[in-house]
């Protein structure tokens, strides 16, 4: 397997293309369960028929974790919005209507995001009377069971040179509430300080699904707990200062 041509280094894993294949290679330190787990996601994921990258197979290479899968060649919409930024709305519009497929499909066997949540406030760094509060609201939630991506943004979409949008990076996904996906990419857009495209994403997703605003906004400080145990310490500061927030109008 020839590992010469990097697509992406990140902290914790350099991903390679090896001829018709992609191979994620993770540190020494990262976690085999997290590992296995994210390829087992992406096989669920593959079942719902969505365009998304097969795996093809998990390996170690040099004492390392790797998970190999289909390339697919193309540009990120990050790519795409950087290239022709009078495009945004056109390619903000076009990620919204993929999230909505995703919503869409159901795979049984993914893990519950509640549960996950649930998990992840009580490890946040927030007082307890906060978490209780958070926590009791996660649970006075509609309990779905949609397909949930759990870090849907432009960098994990690729367009194919036909067109074909596909998605990457399944580690995160679970099934639930598809708001709670939603909020999550709204926050992505704040914490990328595209405020305005935050604005304009949740207005389309609002119209094109019939929910409220409003109810989409009453998850974030939910979801802005669960995911303050990630990022930077000013990524990490931010999170914190949404889940302590009250209501959302």
């Amino acid at each position: 397997m020839n590992l010469d041509q990097v697509i992406a280094n990140r902290s914790n894993k350099t991903i390679y293309r090896s001829g018709n294949f992609a191979v994620k290679v993770f540190s020494e330190d990262f976690s085999k369960a997290d590992i296995l787990s994210e390829a087992l996601n992406q096989a669920r994921v593959e079942e719902t028929g969505l365009n998304i990258p097969a795996v093809e197979e998990v390996l170690k290479i040099d004492g390392k974790w790797a998970i190999v899968s289909d390339f697919v060649e193309g540009k990120t919409l990050a790519q795409m919005v950087d290239e022709a930024p009078d495009k945004k709305a056109e390619y903000i519009e076009l990620m919204t209507n993929l999230q909505i497929l995703v919503h869409s499909k159901q795979a049984a066997n993914l893990n519950r995001l509640r549960e996950k949540m649930h998990r992840k406030i009580s490890l946040a760094n927030l007082d307890d009377a906060t978490k209780y509060e958070l926590q009791t609201r996660l649970e006075s939630r509609p309990k779905h069971y949609k397909v949930c991506h759990g870090d849907f943004f432009f960098s994990n979409i690729i367009v194919r040179p036909d067109g074909t949008p596909y998605i990457l990076d399944w580690s995160h996904a679970t099934q639930g509430n598809a708001s709670a996906d939603v909020a999550r990419t709204y926050l992505l857009f704040w914490l990328s300080g595209d405020i305005a495209g935050a604005e304009l994403y949740l207005k389309l997703y609002a119209e094109k699904t019939s929910t409220p605003k409003h109810y989409v906004k009453s998850w974030l400080p939910i979801v802005a707990a669960s995911q303050s145990l990630k990022g930077n310490e000013k990524e990490r500061e931010f999170l914190l200062s949404w889940a302590t927030v009250v209501d959302f109008e």
